[in-house]
C-alpha cells in the first residue's frame, strides 16, 4: 500500500533478487533508473530508455551490473519520494548507524517540464548523509561486463567494456581511487556521488544540494498543473508523476514500461521488452492526463502519434521513442533473467503483428487532437481517410488482437470494435470540420458495425459478448474496454451481462481479473500468467457506467491498496501471493488509477465521465 511515511522493513531477496515492490523509479525524461531498498541501482539504460542497459542486475544479479551505495551489514530500510517529485530517498539502517541516500536523475535548474524539450543534465546524483551513529558505506560502480577506470578531473573516468560509446565520469566529495571503495562516516558526515555521461561537468563545482534542489523545484512546478480532487488523491498524484517518468519529454512518446523481460510469471517465458511506445497506450494516456490538468503532455502524445504515422506512411502498433521501427526481437543468452526466468529479450517481435485496433487508436488520437483546437493538414487528413476506408474492411480479417497473441489470428471483437471507432471518429471529424471524404458512408458503416458486434459476438447460452466475433462464449477482459472507447454503452443490457460474466468467470479473486483463460483461448505460449491490473480498473469504469458506484468505489480502493509503499504498480499481480509480476512500473496500470479515479469523482458529482 502507498505510504508517504513507511516503516522500516527487512531487506528481502529471493534467488538474489529484490521483490519488484522494493524498487523505486527515478528519471529525467530521457532515461530512468530503478533504485532498490538495499541502496543498489540495478537498472539504468544510457543514454535513453531503449539503449542497452549500463546496469541490469535486475536481470542477472551476478553478471548484470549495479551501482550500490549502502552501509555494510544492512539490517532494514525504507524508501519514500520527496513529495510531488521524482526524487527518491532511501534510509538504510546498519547495526551501528542510520544513513539517508537521496537519488535523482538531475534536471536543469529552472527547467519547465511542460516544454517539449529535454530537461536532463545527463547526471545521476547519489547523496548520502549519516543521520545517527557510525556507518561504513560501500560504493560499488559495476557496469555490465566490467569497466576500466582511472583518476581524472577530481574523480574517475570510467569506460564500460561493453559500451565503448559511453564515457562516464564519477565525481565525489571524498577521495576515490577506484569504482569500488569504502568510507567510514560519523553522524552528520556526507558522501556525495555524481555519475555523468555525455557532456561532462567536471569543471563545475560539485554542489549536490543545488542539483537536488533544482530537480525538486522543477518537479513541483510541473505538479502545480495537477487539478484532481477525487478518491486516492495521493496515489493519483504519484501515478501522474510515474507517467511523466515514463515519458520521453523531447519526443512526446511514452514507454509502456521502462524495463524489459521481467517475467509474468516467475519461471515463465512471457518476458517482453516494453521500452517502446504503443499507440494504444498513448491514446489511453491522453484521456487520463487531460482530465487531471496535464494538457501539454496529452497534446505531446497526440502529436507524436500523428507524426509517427505521417512519417512512416503506414500504421504500426508501436514505434521506438523517436517514431522509428522497433528493433527485431533477440534473446540475450548471457543473462539468467529475473529470479532465473530466462529468456531475456531486447526488441519486440509483436511490432510487426497485424492488430486491427490500430486504425481506431490513430483516428481516435486525431479526433482528440482536433478537440484541442488543433489543425490537421490536408495531406495528413488524406492518409487518415485512407485508414478509415481500410478499417471498414480490416475487421473481417483475423489479427493478433490487443493482447498480441503469438498463435494463429482470430477475428477479435475488440479489434472489430476499434475499427468501428475508426469509422466513427473519421465521420465525426469530417462532419464537424467539413473535410473531404465518405463522411455519410463512414457514419453508416460505423453504426452497422456496432450492431454487428452486438449481434454476432453475443452468445445467448453464455449470456455474454464473446472474445471473437463469431460468438462461442469465450471471454476476454478487453471487452470491458468497449464502453471506454464508446463502442457500446456500459449500461447496454448485453454489456451489463458481459461485465457480470467477466467478473465471475475471469476472476482471479479479490477484485483481480485474468485477461483470458488460457485453456479457452490458447495464445501460442506455454504456461499461465497473473492477473492483469488494468483489466480490473476497466471493471471499475464499467460498474460506474452501470450506476453501481458503491461497488466501483470498493473495488477501486482494493486495487489502489495493492500499490507498493512508493505508490507504484506492475503490469500483473500474482493472485495467490499479491506479488508484482511483469514489467515495472507499468504505464497502463497507472493510467487505470488516474482514469478510474476521475470517473469515480465525476460520478460522485453527478457529472458524466
Amino acid at each position: 500500500m502507498h505510504d508517504p511515511d513507511p516503516p522500516f522493513r527487512p531487506v528481502r531477496r529471493r534467488e538474489g533478487y529484490l521483490p519488484l515492490e522494493d524498487l523505486g523509479l527515478i528519471g529525467d525524461g530521457t532515461t530512468t533508473a530503478l533504485v532498490g531498498l538495499d541502496g543498489s541501482i540495478s537498472w539504468m539504460c544510457l543514454p535513453r530508455f531503449d539503449s542497452e542497459p549500463l546496469f541490469c542486475g535486475l536481470l542477472d544479479h551476478a553478471r548484470g551490473g549495479h551501482f550500490t551505495l549502502a552501509p555494510e551489514d544492512l539490517v532494514e530500510a525504507r524508501q519514500r519520494y520527496e513529495p510531488d517529485t521524482g526524487v527518491l530517498t532511501t534510509e538504510l539502517r546498519s547495526p551501528t548507524g542510520l544513513v539517508r541516500v537521496t537519488d535523482a536523475l538531475a534536471l536543469r535548474s529552472g527547467a519547465d517540464l511542460t516544454d517539449d524539450a529535454p530537461a536532463d543534465r545527463s547526471e545521476l546524483v547519489r547523496s548520502a548523509v549519516v543521520l545517527a551513529g557510525d556507518v561504513r558505506l560501500r560504493v560499488e560502480l559495476e557496469p555490465r561486463g566490467g569497466a576500466q577506470a582511472r583518476e581524472l578531473f577530481s574523480g574517475l573516468e570510467v569506460r564500460p567494456s561493453r559500451r565503448p560509446d559511453l564515457r562516464l565520469h564519477l565525481r565525489s566529495n571524498r577521495p576515490m581511487s577506484g569504482p569500488h571503495s569504502t568510507h567510514d562516516l560519523r553522524q552528520g558526515d556526507r558522501l556525495d556521488l555524481v555519475l555523468s555521461w555525455g557532456r561532462f561537468h567536471r569543471h563545475h563545482r560539485l554542489d549536490t544540494d543545488a542539483m537536488l534542489q533544482g530537480t525538486v523545484d522543477a518537479w513541483r512546478r510541473w505538479m502545480h498543473h495537477f487539478t484532481y480532487g477525487g478518491p486516492e488523491e495521493l496515489l493519483v498524484r504519484r501515478s501522474a508523476l510515474t507517467l511523466k517518468l515514463c515519458d520521453d519529454w523531447a519526443n512526446g512518446s511514452l514507454v509502456a514500461a521502462p524495463t524489459s523481460s521481467l517475467p509474468a510469471p516467475i519461471g515463465g517465458v512471457r518476458n517482453w521488452d516494453y521500452r517502446y511506445a504503443w499507440i494504444r497506450d498513448a491514446s489511453f494516456a491522453v484521456f487520463a492526463l487531460r482530465r487531471i490538468g496535464f494538457h501539454g503532455e496529452a497534446d505531446a502524445f497526440l502529436g507524436w502519434v500523428l507524426d509517427a504515422f505521417e512519417y512512416r506512411g503506414q500504421p504500426r502498433i508501436m514505434y521506438d521513442l523517436q517514431g522509428d521501427p522497433v528493433p527485431d526481437e533477440v534473446e540475450d543468452s548471457e543473462l539468467e533473467g529475473y529470479q532465473r526466468s530466462a529468456p531475456v529479450r531486447w526488441g519486440n517481435g509483436a511490432a510487426d503483428q497485424r492488430q486491427h485496433d490500430i486504425y481506431g487508436e490513430i483516428l481516435d488520437c486525431a479526433h482528440q487532437w482536433l478537440r484541442s483546437d488543433k489543425e490537421i493538414e490536408p495531406a495528413l487528413w488524406a492518409r487518415l481517410a485512407t485508414l478509415a476506408d481500410a478499417a471498414e474492411q480490416a475487421w473481417r480479417q483475423p489479427d493478433q488482437g490487443i493482447w498480441e497473441v503469438r498463435s494463429e489470428g482470430r477475428v477479435f471483437t475488440y479489434s472489430a470494435g476499434l475499427c468501428q471507432v475508426a469509422l466513427d471518429r473519421a465521420a465525426q471529424m469530417g462532419q464537424r470540420l467539413g473535410l473531404p471524404g465518405r463522411i455519410a458512408h463512414w457514419k453508416a458503416s460505423a453504426d452497422e458495425l456496432r450492431q454487428k458486434i452486438l449481434e454476432q459476438a453475443w452468445d445467448e447460452r453464455a449470456q455474454t459478448l464473446s472474445a471473437h466475433l463469431d460468438g462461442g462464449g469465450v471471454l476476454d477482459a478487453s471487452l470491458l474496454a468497449l464502453p471506454l472507447r464508446r463502442v457500446v454503452p456500459a449500461d447496454h443490457p448485453r454489456m451489463v451481462a458481459t461485465t457480470t460474466a467477466i467478473a465471475q468467470r475471469l476472476s482471479a479473486g479479490d477484485g483481480l481479473l485474468y485477461r483470458y483463460l488460457h485453456e479457452e483461448s490458447p495464445d501460442g505460449l506455454a504456461g499461465d500468467e497473473g492477473a492483469f491490473v488494468l483489466c480490473s480498473f476497466w471493471l471499475v469504469d464499467n460498474l460506474i457506467g452501470q450506476g453501481r458506484v458503491e461497488e466501483a468505489e470498493e473495488l477501486y480502493a482494493s486495487l489502489c491498496a495493492r500499490a507498493s509503499p512508493l505508490g507504484l504498480l506492475s503490469e500483473q499481480i500474482n493472485p495467490s501471493t499479491g506479488e508484482f509480476m511483469g514489467n515495472f512500473p507499468q504505464a497502463f496500470s497507472h493510467i487505470g488509477i488516474i482514469a478510474s479515479g476521475v470517473n469515480l469523482a465525476r460520478a460522485r458529482e453527478g457529472t458524466q465521465a
